[in-house]
């Protein structure tokens, strides 16, 4: 009996054409309108307003809901493609928050033509353990609706003034959410359905995250091994020292990993949600662990100049360690996974 396609690509990573020209396209955008210079430039509020309408013009927003609600029904794996691109360029936009949650108010039959084309800009709370209360929102501070589980309800708020940016080391445009003090609050949905379908938001937020992390932990390594190819110590360059060529190749083999398995999570989050459901979490538990000690590393590579201000390492650190902390502690997320694997074993 041969295998299916669709069999198939329950274990092959392995890209298409359209994924890589997709990938290529995307790559070239953040190359050229994201230097390290517009990262820097953003960091006080965490948000660049005219790469983010750029992004839009691009179809990054339209892309990721269904053709059904006005988008171009693109997969998962084509949103971890652009993610990792996020990632690989420190890109100061909210793109992940946005995405998943115009991808739930889609599911919800809620979703708008201003948010699916990126000019209304929409976020979520993407904490595991938070459904009541004043929480901190990543994208917060610029989004003009949140979306928040409060109780048993999905509901949308708006503001009148935008909550205040909270200074993050992230360097993401943050802030404190209050269902209280919105001056709208519409409920969107309640009861297990609906909060079923946040948590899939919550799943993509992870595994779309982990995978930036695999794009950015790549570029510290990039950075890293090109330093150490033109600094020279006793007459050798330092890329040829164990002690600096042997991490630098586990990073590689972290990025390797990382990538295949938020690949893997995405086919299964699309074609088999309820099969491998750990397998979006664990991307995230992993590259949240991972990120920060390849980031770590590749500064120590550089020396003093890798933990001066200027250098470009130091931007990668922050943000390793940042966004995998966005969404709350990443130990919540990994009691996530025990639960579904628990669940799973007793199951059968």
């Amino acid at each position: 009996m041969s295998m299916d396609r669709y069999e198939l690509r329950r274990l092959d990573y392995s890209l298409s054409e359209d994924h890589q020209a997709l990938q290529a396209a995307y790559k070239d955008f953040f190359a050229t309108r994201c230097p390290i210079e517009t990262v820097r430039a953003a960091e006080e509020s965490g948000f660049d307003k005219n790469l983010w309408e750029r992004l839009c013009a691009m179809g990054a927003t339209t892309m990721a809901v269904p053709e059904s609600a006005g988008g171009d029904g693109a997969t998962l794996v084509d949103l971890t493609l652009v993610a990792e691109e996020i990632g690989r360029s420190l890109a100061p936009v909210p793109w992940i928050d946005h995405v998943c949650a115009e991808r739930l108010l889609a599911r919800l039959g809620a979703v708008e033509a201003d948010v699916v084309d990126g000019t209304k800009l929409v976020a979520l709370d993407p904490q595991q353990d938070a459904a009541t209360g004043r929480r901190l929102i990543p994208a917060g501070s610029v989004a003009e609706q949140v979306l928040v589980r409060d109780g048993t309800e999905i509901v949308a708020l708006s503001f009148a003034s935008r909550p205040a940016h909270v200074d993050n080391i992230g360097k993401l445009p943050m802030a404190w959410v209050d269902p209280a003090t919105a001056d709208s609050r519409t409920v969107l949905a309640g009861g297990p359905e609906a909060l079923a379908e946040y948590q899939r938001a919550l799943d993509e937020w992870r595994l779309l995250t982990g995978a930036a992390l695999v794009g950015l932990v790549e570029e510290t390594m990039t950075i890293a091994a090109e330093f150490a190819k033109t600094r020279y110590t006793l007459g050798v360059p330092i890329s040829s020292l164990q002690a600096i060529s042997h991490p630098l190749a586990n990073i590689a083999i972290t990025v390797q990993g990382g990538r295949n398995l938020a690949r893997r999570a995405a086919w299964f989050l699309d074609n088999e949600p309820e099969e491998r459901r750990e397998l979006a979490p664990s991307t995230f538990v992993f590259m949240a662990e991972e990120a920060a000690k390849a980031a770590t590393m590749a500064v120590h590579v550089q020396g003093g100049l890798g933990v001066s201000a200027e250098a470009a390492a130091t931007a990668y650190l922050v943000r390793a360690r940042g966004w995998a902390v966005a969404g709350g502690d990443p130990a919540t997320t990994a009691k996530y996974i025990a639960t579904i694997v628990a669940e799973r074993e007793g199951r059968s």
